[in-house]
């Protein structure tokens, strides 16, 4: 089954490390497929808080911003730290 048909499971409470690694992937794929370099335009929304660095293609914009900036940060560090710094 292709990603785009899948349908969507609404969560509630906080993302889990799970839910971060998947929307980057979604995001980081999206922004590929539309010619962009992925890593400068997230590192551009992280900074910003602008979702315009981030393409509207697969619903990437929605998706991205569906988490707060903070908890990408966060987990982003983490998984440099635990992969990197070890």
């Amino acid at each position: 089954m292709d990603e785009r048909e899948r349908t969507g499971v609404f969560r509630v409470g906080a993302p889990t490390a799970k839910d971060i690694h998947q929307i980057f992937a979604h995001v980081y794929g999206a922004l590929r497929e539309k010619g962009y370099n992925p890593v400068d335009q997230i590192v551009g929304y992280l900074l910003s808080g602008d979702p315009t660095y981030v393409t509207s293609h697969r619903d990437a914009r929605t998706v991205i911003r569906q988490v707060d900036r903070l908890l990408l940060l966060e987990e982003l560090v983490r998984c440099y730290v635990e992969h990197k710094l070890k």
